[in-house]
């Protein structure tokens, strides 16, 4: 068993050590932010005004802006036009949305299945100060909040933020929050600790699963206590 210490970064100040096999010997790295609720990847995220959603139609544009590119969903090639989910889809009648991370031995764009489910797997977004130190979509997290005691472990799923101020609806419901959508509610305060493992998924594996996930850490040794933020 091997046991790293954890960089300190500026934004966060924390001395720690973390413990781990198998995975790079690279030292992990945390961050601690506020969390804003990040939907997209479920097949249920977005769709015409007839269908409940999980979050605003405008929510998939850059800037939250009608005029920004559209970057929650797929498009037809005018940028503008949304392709629809069939009826052997997840979401027959709604959009097909994205994360940055998929399944790259899914060759099929327009399969919701090929993203990852922001309603069923934690995920957090790839901010630029773990970027520049070897994580990279698809590495794997634990998180932890410090208001309700709680950690999980996720996946490097998305990007767009590039503060990493974002983790998916299951996320943050994993971690004791009451959200039950992307249309209300945040967590504002910086009291979520994101614990970064940098290449420990070289493959670029995907896990259709939270069980998944929660297995490949396990068996990782990677670790999802936080006894210095008690």
């Amino acid at each position: 068993m091997l046991k790293a210490p954890l960089l300190i970064l500026p934004s966060a100040i924390v001395l720690t050590f973390v413990t781990f096999s198998q995975v790079s010997t690279q030292e992990p790295i945390e961050i601690t932010t506020s969390m804003k609720i990040d939907v997209d990847g479920a097949p249920n995220a977005y769709g015409p005004k007839n269908k409940k959603t999980l979050d605003y139609e405008l929510n998939a544009h850059e800037g939250a802006s009608a005029r920004g590119k559209t970057v929650g969903y797929i498009t037809r090639e005018d940028g503008r036009t949304p392709e629809i989910q069939g009826p052997n889809d997840p979401c027959p009648g709604y959009y097909i949305s994205t994360s940055g991370f998929f399944d790259r031995n899914n060759p099929n764009r327009l399969d919701p299945n090929r993203y990852l489910d922001a309603s069923k797997i934690n995920y957090v977004v790839l901010p630029t100060i773990a970027r520049k130190r070897g994580v990279s979509l698809g590495d794997l997290v634990a998180v932890y909040s410090k208001k309700t005691k709680k950690s999980a472990f996720g996946i490097v799923g998305d990007s767009g933020n590039s503060s990493g101020a974002e983790g998916s609806l299951a996320l943050l419901q994993a971690l004791g929050y009451p959200f039950k959508d992307g249309k209300a509610g945040e967590v504002t305060e910086k009291e979520i600790v994101v614990r970064y493992f940098p290449k420990s998924n070289p493959g670029h594996n995907f896990y259709a699963t939270q069980k998944q996930i929660d297995e490949r850490a396990r068996s990782l040794g990677l670790d999802r206590a936080f006894p210095t933020h008690d």
